[in-house]
């Protein structure tokens, strides 16, 4: 072969491979295989991190920033008081002093670290061990027997985040107590916890549970009391002392035992302990009252001191000791003659002649229904509508003694009659509101026309809308029990319009008055001579009309209602001092039992005015002589642009009307 030729592989001497050289060629797939496996595992781990971190930035993004815990809130307080300053109902949260864990008793850090995280100044603010031997004593048990969460975990859910159930709250939960951790002490966040924890009956923080159950400082609390208080934080509503005192000492069974097992106590000294007593502060009645006038005066309060006061005193009009009389004469008389005369709602309303609301009653039971009936129920008034009507009348000409005759009538068709189906001839108007006669009032209304009528409710505060025919003068309308008690207010004060009202002041809790009531209402609204008219006659319903049954022992007056069907019944009466009203009846507006307005509401009526009046001088009713009349010149009571306002449009009146009018031919 030449030399300078450069051989083919082929041209090369076949060569057999040795034993190593076999054994290398069988590594290489499984060395290819692994750094494959090694490098997709690296990958997949680089991914996990950073879809990790993505997740832990996305539920990072809105989580507050724990610099803020330093900073107290809570919801505002709102206490409101009645007349005479008597506490009747405290809303928001009730929180004490917040004191640091070097002013706590020893023993209650103890007893809280025992008891809810052992490992509290060990761990990093997530327990791992802690976590672990839950989950041990979970599986173990078959059920969830122990829970893995830290104090500075419990300090971060209480403090930034709801108590929503989720995977998102729970990663928020462990992002935000190793925050905790990086910016406060243990002690810190120890006192953060302690003095913002829920501990049962509206109570946040220790100091403020101490003050509630035992009536001291928490700096003065006993170790049994700190094992009561410990306990808490498992269940604070259910172990509540207030509520269930045997669970409540239970548990401080268990937190002794705890104390025990962690160090922190003798055998001995638990014994000693389980037999010394609480010092516990027995509740007082708190029983909240006037569940329904509550409502209706917090309804109003963002238009006095708009929505955000700040704590504040709600001194109201109302009459604690009345409120609880008309209470329980409602819930009396439904429970003795209701079912029998088929009768399942009342409403009752005591207020002064210028409309400071003393009682209210909006049901037979707040805790079955929150419909406030003397509010916001609208329902025929049947004959209590009258005294309107016969206002109307008084403005039109018409005298109390002027004789009208009780007849059968018919006007387009419609036929009234009157309740009993009787008609009693030749009958003066005095009379004929004593026995609530229909025709009679039918006439009068024809008389002083719709507008009038109409004209003299809307003076007298009714908002309503009224029905424009006749039906008006039996109380085909609908009205409520307030506004129909506070237009019988004007009658008892001399003719001056009511505005119902409950908030007389409302304070800061500087003492600084953010609202004080001025002013007593619209002013005149009727002419006085004409109310005295009228008192005279109302006196009659009672004296010997179809009020009887309502009689006081002293100076009243007033009238009784019966819508068709028997679906209402009411009965409205005042004296010189205060107006009272009931109304009867059934939600679905089935009939009741001939239950009339003379019958239970009237009775309803005299229980619980006899309470209102005790100790009140007895006085007359207003009255005063009738001035003269001056032609041409309209009563001083009234503003003639007011009403004319308040008048429903007239038809227009043709010219041979006005000739008519002018020649005096009418």
């Amino acid at each position: 072969m030449p030399k300078d030729r450069i051989p083919l592989s082929s041209d090369k001497p076949a060569k057999t491979p040795s034993k190593s050289a076999k054994k290398a060629d069988k590594k290489k797939p499984q060395r290819s295989a692994l750094r494959i496996a090694a490098m997709w595992g690296l990958t997949l781990a680089l991914w996990m991190i950073v879809l990790g971190g993505a997740a832990i930035a996305f539920l990072a993004w809105d989580l507050p920033s724990v610099d803020s815990a330093l900073s107290a809130t809570r919801k505002p307080v709102v206490l409101v008081v009645d007349r005479n300053g008597r506490q009747i109902a405290r809303f928001g949260e009730r929180r004490g002093e917040a004191i640091g864990v070097e002013d706590m008793p020893p023993y209650l850090v103890q007893a809280v670290i025992a008891t809810e995280d052992r490992r509290f100044f060990e761990h990093f603010g997530i327990d791992i061990l802690g976590i672990a031997r839950a989950a041990f004593a979970n599986l173990k048990a078959g059920r969830i027997v122990q829970g893995g969460s830290t104090i500075t975990q419990q300090a971060a859910k209480n403090l930034f985040l709801s108590s929503e159930r989720s995977f998102k709250r729970k990663i928020q939960e462990v992002l935000l107590a190793i925050s905790l951790e990086e910016r406060f002490t243990k002690n810190e966040i120890l006192a953060l916890y302690l003095n913002r924890v829920y501990f049962g009956s509206g109570t946040f923080g220790i100091d403020a549970a101490s003050q509630a159950y035992f009536g001291v400082p928490a700096r003065e609390m006993t170790l049994r009391q700190a094992t009561v208080i410990a306990g808490l934080l498992k269940a604070p509503s259910k172990l509540s002392p207030l509520t269930n005192p045997q669970g409540a000492s239970a548990r401080a069974d268990d937190v002794l035992d705890n104390m025990v097992e962690a160090g922190f106590l003798s055998a001995a000294a638990r014994e000693s302990e389980r037999s010394q007593p609480w010092g516990f502060k027995a509740p007082t009645d708190e029983r909240r009252i006037a569940r329904y006038f509550l409502d209706w005066v917090l309804e109003q309060l963002v238009d006095y001191v708009g929505p955000e006061p700040g704590d504040i005193t709600i001194k109201t009009t109302l009459d604690a000791d009345l409120q609880l009389t008309a209470e329980a004469e409602l819930a009396s008389i439904l429970a003795t003659s209701g079912a029998q005369s088929n009768v399942e709602q009342a409403a009752a309303l005591v207020m002064t002649t210028d409309g400071a609301v003393r009682a209210m009653v909006g049901g037979k039971s707040y805790a079955e229904s929150q419909f406030n009936r003397a509010v916001q129920a609208l329902r025929q008034p049947g004959s209590s509508f009258k005294p309107i009507i016969y206002e109307a009348g008084i403005e039109a000409g018409i005298g109390s003694e002027q004789i009208f005759v009780d007849q059968p009538i018919n006007i387009g068709g419609w036929q009234p009659t009157n309740f009993d189906e009787k008609f009693r001839g030749r009958i003066t108007t005095r009379e004929a509101l004593a026995q609530s006669i229909n025709t009679v009032a039918v006439q009068i209304a024809d008389k002083a026309g719709l507008p009038r009528i109409i004209s003299v409710a809307r003076r007298l505060g009714l908002t309503t809308k009224l029905p424009p025919n006749l039906s008006l003068a039996l109380g085909s309308g609908e009205v409520t029990l307030l506004e129909l008690t506070a237009a019988y207010g004007a009658f008892a004060n001399g003719g001056n319009g009511v505005w119902a009202h409950g908030i007389e002041q409302i304070d800061d809790a500087q003492g600084n008055v953010l609202y004080k009531r001025e002013g007593d209402g619209p002013g005149g609204v009727m002419e006085p001579a004409d109310v005295a008219m009228m008192n005279s006659m109302m006196a009659g319903v009672m004296d010997h009309g179809t009020g009887a049954a309502a009689k006081i022992g002293r100076p009243t007056a007033g009238k009784t209602g019966t819508s068709s069907d028997f679906r209402d019944a009411w009965f409205m009466g005042y004296s010189r001092d205060l107006v009272g009203g009931v109304w009867m009846g059934n939600d679905d507006n089935h009939p009741m039992k001939r239950v009339t307005g003379g019958g239970l509401p009237a009775r309803l009526w005299q229980k619980i005015m006899i309470k209102a009046h005790q100790g009140m001088p007895v006085r007359p009713l207003f009255s005063i002589e009738r001035p003269a009349p001056v032609a041409g010149v309209a009563p001083a009571w009234i503003d003639p642009d007011k009403v004319a306002q308040q008048q429903p449009p007239q038809q227009e009146r043709g010219f041979f009307d006005r000739l008519r009018d002018t020649l005096g031919l009418r």
